[in-house]
């Protein structure tokens, strides 16, 4: 039962971790938002950018499924029993 809490708990902290991913992810298709947007002003191409920007929204889509993932785990192993930290 001491092993299923280690789990529980390292699975909470992975949690966190990333919840914190995801929100500097946001941040960052923010952030290339406003540079495609200052870009086009400026009247320089966006290829490259809209690219980077296609790449960062697939990273946090990834993020994101991983954090799900981690929700079952920690679901799991609080219906297992393991849940009273």
């Amino acid at each position: 039962m001491e092993t299923a809490l280690l789990s529980l708990a390292d699975e909470r902290k992975h949690l966190a971790q990333a919840d914190r991913d995801i929100a500097m992810g946001e941040e960052r298709i923010a952030r290339q938002v406003e540079l495609i947007e200052e870009m086009r002003v400026g009247g320089h191409s966006v290829v490259e950018a809209e690219k980077l920007l296609h790449a960062l929204r697939q990273c946090l889509e990834t993020w994101r499924e991983h954090r799900n993932e981690i929700l079952r785990a920690i679901l799991r192993l609080e219906s297992d029993g393991a849940g009273a930290d």
